[in-house]
């Protein structure tokens, strides 16, 4: 592990049913913020370690959306959307997170018929001399009491899963 991957170590804890996730990063807030926020960056970084990101659409504005999918090496492809509820550059990202299909409607993942349909995502971003500290808190919306005990079941799974996410955009913004 390099100096820079351990200083961005996640820290992830799971208070009250939510997945919080806590990164450090060695860029300016703005350029953090910018990189969750336009399709040129975001197809980079955003999605599992070895899936290709491409957008269908980004709109940034409350209840806009941005519909993507991510394709494994295998050629297996997702789609995703983020429906944006609050933005508030560059300080906070609030969007609901859920699985799509190609036309960017709410589908079950293929996981899973016990995952909640839809996860309320509230993204911080602080900036401290130079570095942003970004706090991801998540959890389900209008979901049902076994959609919340799979959710809570899957935080190992979740937890590594954006560790990966959060690495690649450690590289990403390590680059440009």
């Amino acid at each position: 592990m390099t100096e820079s991957q351990a200083t961005n170590a996640n820290q992830a804890n799971t208070e009250e049913g939510k997945l919080v996730i806590t990164r450090t990063f060695n860029a300016p807030r703005e350029l953090v913020f910018k990189v969750w926020t336009e399709s040129e960056h975001l197809k980079h970084w955003w999605g599992p370690i070895g899936m290709e990101l491409e957008v269908k659409k980004l709109d940034l504005r409350p209840g806009g959306i941005f519909h993507y999918s991510m394709t494994s090496p295998e050629g297996d492809q997702m789609w995703g959307k983020f429906i944006y509820q609050e933005i508030v550059a560059p300080e906070k990202l609030v969007f609901i997170n859920a699985f799509a299909d190609a036309e960017g409607n709410t589908i079950r993942p293929p996981f899973s018929s016990e995952f909640p349909l839809e996860i309320l995502n509230i993204v911080t971003f602080i900036e401290h001399d130079g570095r942003t500290t970004l706090t991801l808190q998540g959890g389900p919306q209008q979901a049902t009491p076994e959609e919340h005990a799979f959710y809570k079941g899957m935080f190992e799974s979740m937890q590594q899963g954006f560790g990966g996410t959060f690495d690649q955009l450690d590289e990403y913004l390590a680059k440009i």
